[in-house]
């Protein structure tokens, strides 16, 4: 049986996933199952997370906490960063750790409409650290300050949301657009 080591403070510690050994020797692993699943070890992480984000993360302009008994199902809050198209609004997004996290991202979706390149119509994101440069090392306060990054930051040259992508050279009518979809999103959801 594998031991993996329990997560620190400082998730720099924390080893990638074993991966690697098990390709480099697949005769000794054919009869065994994948690397075993420690859900506790998973929700004490989520719940050590939880904490420091209640610590700090308000003050950020970054929330999330469980939705209902699960700690796997988290509901976020972004707000717009200062000097940004977005400043001043907030965005509900929804959260889902998998059974291996933090060795796999978690999904996240926006709840609330928000136009950008990077997002689409039903709130996926594209975002590089939630696929091919994910690091066990992040949390869930680093995605969320990276999610609100990149709504100043965004992409286009790699748009979810190409008609954003285009009118993001013209900041006037492209925080219009944002206004627009965001108060038009709002009253649905109300």
């Amino acid at each position: 049986m594998e031991v993996r080591p329990n997560p620190t403070e400082d998730n720099a510690s924390i080893p990638q996933p074993h991966h690697r050994h098990a390709a480099a020797a697949p005769l000794k692993q054919a009869t065994n199952s994948p690397i075993p699943v420690d859900t506790s070890s998973v929700s004490q992480r989520l719940q050590k997370e939880l904490m420091s984000l209640m610590m700090s993360g308000g003050d950020l302009g970054v929330s999330a906490f469980p939705e209902g008994e699960s700690i796997f199902t988290w509901i976020g809050t972004i707000e717009g960063g200062k000097g940004t198209m977005y400043e001043g609004l907030s965005y509900k997004l929804s959260l889902r750790f998998p059974m291996d996290y933090p060795f796999k991202p978690p999904q996240i979706k926006f709840e609330t409409m928000c136009f950008h390149p990077n997002v689409d119509q039903f709130g996926n994101i594209c975002l590089d650290i939630l696929q091919d440069k994910w690091s066990s090392a992040y949390d869930c306060r680093t995605i969320l300050l990276s999610i609100q990054s990149l709504l100043g930051e965004p992409n286009p040259e790699s748009p979810l949301n190409s008609y954003a992508a285009a009118l993001w050279c013209n900041k006037e009518d492209y925080q219009k657009m944002v206004h627009k979809q965001y108060f038009a999103g709002e009253a649905f959801e109300s």
